[in-house]
């Protein structure tokens, strides 16, 4: 598993998805959950290993850059992370659940980030979320290909 390079591939692909750079990740397992030469565990495992590990990232941006928000290079804008604190206020940490949401997650990340939010709550509430979305989208492409 680790000299393949697929799995490496959809590691740092899920990884760079999750982080502040434009990208997806479910093209790239779809692509390969639909080759079946690897288990789809592994995959989804691998692949929320990535995208974890880029929410961290995010976090880690948060916490240690938010003096450098609104400046033109910082790659969340005011608007967006002030609009991320917001969600956090009103809903708490539960909406880290949903940091796998396009558009949206990165900011929440980011907003965890710059808030406070502890990692023994970040973790296991950013990992559920973003492994079951990648378990969902296993399930559709075995039920649809199976």
């Amino acid at each position: 598993m680790l000299t393949d390079p697929a799995y490496w591939s959809l590691f740092f692909l899920s990884m760079a998805a999750a982080t502040l750079l434009p990208g997806g990740s479910e093209l790239a397992l779809v692509a390969l959950l639909a080759d079946g030469t690897r288990p789809a565990w592994a995959l989804v495992a691998v692949a929320t290993l990535g995208n974890v590990l880029g929410s961290l990232i995010n976090w880690v941006l948060g916490r240690w850059l938010r003096r450098f928000v609104g400046r033109r290079w910082f790659p969340v804008t005011a608007a967006q992370l002030t609009r991320a604190e917001g969600v956090f206020t009103r809903y708490g940490a539960w909406t880290l659940l949903f940091a796998w949401v396009p558009v949206i997650g990165d900011p929440l990340t980011v907003a965890a980030g710059t808030l406070g939010v502890k990692l023994r709550v970040f973790l296991p509430l950013v990992t559920l979320g973003k492994a079951l979305r990648y378990v969902v989208l296993a399930g559709l492409v075995g039920g649809v290909l199976g």
